[in-house]
């Protein structure tokens, strides 16, 4: 079997291409070359920006594939790139969506794939859902052979799942925990939120590629297994050796105070959602999440921290905290009190 990856490298690909190699699949990665760290062995690398169509299709020629996937379709007009590239060269085409396009705010927590894709707070997910209907509408009218896997929130061992944080990752909120430093912690960190390893989702996904019952077919892969972001945060401090000092704040005035974070938190993060994963097991009967979180944080602290490119600072976003917790907490000292 042969597969095209379009980028191969990324949080969730790496996981992917490995499996694949290890599966035996004849795989060919297509990027632009920048992470060549994580290539894994016995993959065949085509270097080349997938924006340029015409380059593409000239190193391409003729050649076909079982399986395309591709990672970094964000856009309409990617997706219609795609099409015009690959129609004729695959019997299977991937493309890897979002479960933050489904309906936001939730008529009900429990997610299925026929949950309504509405979210108006995320223009990233709004285009993903306009792609979805490109692609099932090339799908319906001329058999282009669609797969749409919808990811929710995947991590590996280079970058903690996280609630709140600032432009260059998550490293700068795990540092805050293990040296004693408060958190921010959008809402109370009740709202239930599901996270899974990419070494787990590859299982899913390897499966579904070469799948003629996928063919048409939307589909959500997670883990079964539901934390509150305050226990994910203590996870993250049990992991570090240092019990998280939580600060909770309403996640409408975080996203008032950083607007980027609009979308990922009114549009995300702050709904509870319960991911029903019948369709996947049953298209990928071997398919089970095996790794709990408690798990994952512990091996992405001994991988983070036994890797200084991964220990990237982030003082802006520090400030920011240390200034946002400071006044928060006055201003709450200040509120008077019922009876008081």
């Amino acid at each position: 079997m042969k597969a095209l990856l379009i980028g191969g490298t990324g949080t969730i690909s790496t996981e992917i291409s490995k499996r694949l190699i290890k599966l035996g699949w004849e795989l060919t990665l297509l990027n632009r070359g920048n992470t060549g760290a994580f290539v894994p062995e016995g993959a065949r690398v085509i270097k080349v920006d997938v924006n340029d169509e015409a380059a593409v299709n000239a190193l391409l020629g003729d050649e076909r594939f079982d399986v395309i996937a591709d990672f970094i379709v964000f856009t309409p007009e990617q997706a219609q790139r795609d099409i015009r590239l690959f129609r004729e060269r695959t019997a299977q085409y991937i493309f890897i969506s979002s479960a933050s396009a489904y309906q936001k705010p939730l008529s009900s927590p429990y997610i299925t794939e026929s949950t309504p894709l509405h979210n108006p707070f995320w223009g990233y997910s709004r285009n993903k859902t306009i792609i979805e209907g490109l692609l099932m509408d090339a799908y319906r009218k001329d058999g282009f052979p669609v797969t749409i896997v919808r990811p929710s929130h995947t991590y590996n061992e280079r970058s903690m799942p996280i609630g709140l944080h600032g432009q260059k990752g998550s490293f700068a909120v795990v540092e805050r925990i293990r040296t004693g430093r408060k958190v921010i912690v959008p809402g109370d960190g009740l709202t239930l939120w599901t996270v899974t390893h990419a070494r787990d989702f590859a299982v899913a996904f390897c499966g579904l590629m070469g799948n003629i019952h996928a063919i048409g077919e939307a589909v959500h892969i997670t883990s079964d297994e539901k934390l509150t972001w305050n226990q994910i945060h203590e996870c993250v401090g049990r992991a570090v050796g240092c019990a998280p000092k939580l600060v909770h704040i309403a996640s409408e005035t975080l996203a008032k105070l950083g607007p980027d974070w609009e979308g990922a938190l009114i549009g995300d993060k702050s709904n509870t959602v319960l991911f029903d994963n019948t369709k996947i097991k049953r298209l990928v009967p071997e398919f089970c999440a095996t790794t709990r979180f408690d798990q994952g944080a512990r091996e992405v602290v001994d991988y983070i921290y036994s890797h200084p490119e991964c220990q990237t600072p982030d003082p802006e976003f520090d400030a920011w905290c240390d200034a946002v917790i400071e006044q928060y907490e006055a201003m709450m000292a200040k509120l008077p009190k019922l009876g008081g």
